[in-house]
């Protein structure tokens, strides 16, 4: 049987860069809004975007926002960051003795754990829970992928961007053909309501009827968000060829290649999604029943987005690193200060602080629980979810002052690495 020994065990704090956990503590900001929508149940919503229909200026203006800043914006940076987490995981484990095949085994167990993460999350709160889907994405891109060499990385890149362009590309043809089919025909009101988001989950006021109703949305979700749509694996590879060179950890010696990627990143994630946005606030004019077309555009371009988000905290976190002087302490808060170190504290407990989202949000969202969701509209929900990130900032700067992992953390390293590895003794 071929060793599974590990010879060092999780990540320890000096070890830590600041732009992974930058990223990760902000875009939880953005996770928060992006869920919002679906929070807003007992109401129609628009097929080609997760808001609703009606709302006044206020609401319009943050959907018009969260649309163009937010959806589907958010899920691929953080697939990026996963695969590049992954890569680090697996260098320091060879680096420090681990066994190349001990080490693989190793990210594997974790991207199973992940997957179990996630439909316990998804029973017991959420039906849009990501874990799934970076989990499934992980195994098979691990599997397929992970000793690839990094010409391969960017073709299979290359080669899944370009079946997405033309899927996105087809898309947009065959939204122009359905736009003629008259508006009160059946068949376009069937395709309305097919594309349409559902929040059936959320708007049942029985809790066991809604764990049914989320398990059934979320496997659907984990294996076309994971795998179908293409996004996650290619963020996936990209973050395997970054892993390897480094470019977070060392952001400025690759401040070029950061820059064009912000740029070109976010010019396209915000003007993809311009149209949808435009049309939900009445701005132009394209029928429901072809308006699942946004839906695919939202796809494509958010593949950059999410690229550009990474690349501007890649070089947010160099900044942040050329401030510290001297040995690093234990505590961002003051070697980074304190809103810097705040967010950083988030992103070093990101698992934890998604999962409290879902805690502090349905519970009190859900007409299942106290039904607020019903009540609220689209600039008050977002009001809302910036205080619920408030509030898992709060907790993991607790955390952090009085140095304590994330419960979620600790349990997921416990079941990964088992014991804790005790370091040799020096003689």
């Amino acid at each position: 049987m071929p060793t599974t020994v590990l010879t060092r065990g999780p990540v320890q704090a000096a070890e830590r860069s600041p732009a992974p956990d930058l990223a990760r503590g902000f875009m939880l900001l953005l996770i928060a809004i992006a869920n919002t929508p679906f929070y807003l149940w007992g109401r129609e919503m628009n097929p080609g975007a997760s808001h609703p229909l009606d709302g006044s200026a206020a609401d319009k203006v943050a959907d018009f926002l969260i649309i163009t800043l937010v959806d589907l914006r958010t899920y691929p940076m953080f697939a990026f960051l996963f695969g590049y987490g992954m890569m680090q995981l697996y260098n320091r484990q060879v680096a420090s003795g681990t066994s190349d095949a001990a080490a693989t085994r190793l990210l594997q167990k974790r991207n199973w754990l992940l997957l179990a993460f996630g439909a316990v999350h998804a029973a017991l709160l959420w039906m849009g829970d990501v874990l799934g889907a970076y989990g499934l994405a992980g195994l098979l891109v691990v599997w397929l992928f992970f000793k690839a060499k990094d010409v391969t990385l960017i073709v299979w890149t290359w080669v899944f961007g370009a079946v997405l362009a033309a899927v996105t590309a087809l898309a947009v043809i065959g939204a122009y053909f359905t736009a003629q089919i008259p508006a009160d025909d059946a068949e376009a009101q069937a395709i309305a309501a097919d594309f349409a988001p559902t929040t059936d989950s959320m708007a049942t006021t029985s809790y066991l009827d809604s764990v049914v109703e989320r398990l059934g949305y979320w496997a659907t979700g984990t294996v076309v968000q994971g795998v179908l749509m293409l996004v996650v694996p290619m963020m996936l590879l990209l973050a395997f060829w970054a892993g390897r060179r480094r470019i977070l950890e060392n952001p400025g010696e690759h401040l070029p290649l950061l820059r064009r990627v912000a740029v070109v990143g976010i010019t396209v994630g915000w003007l993809g999604p311009l149209p949808s946005a435009l049309d939900h606030i009445g701005a132009i004019g394209v029928p429901d029943h072809a308006a699942w077309v946004f839906w695919v555009v939202q796809i494509f371009t958010g593949f950059f987005g999410g690229l550009g988000y990474v690349a501007l905290f890649g070089l947010i976190g160099h900044r942040i690193a050329q401030r510290r002087t001297g040995a690093p302490s234990r505590n961002l808060l003051v070697t980074d200060g304190p809103f810097a170190g705040a967010v950083q504290a988030v992103g070093k407990r990101s698992l934890t602080s998604y999962l409290l989202q879902s805690v502090l949000c349905a519970p009190i969202l859900a007409a299942w629980g106290f039904g607020l969701g019903e009540h609220l509209t689209s600039w008050s929900m977002l009001l809302f979810a910036v205080l619920v990130w408030a509030l898992t900032v709060a907790f993991a700067v607790w955390q952090e002052r009085t140095g304590r992992r994330g419960p979620a953390e600790v349990l997921l390293r416990r079941l990964v690495y088992g014991r804790p590895v005790q370091a040799p003794v020096q003689t």
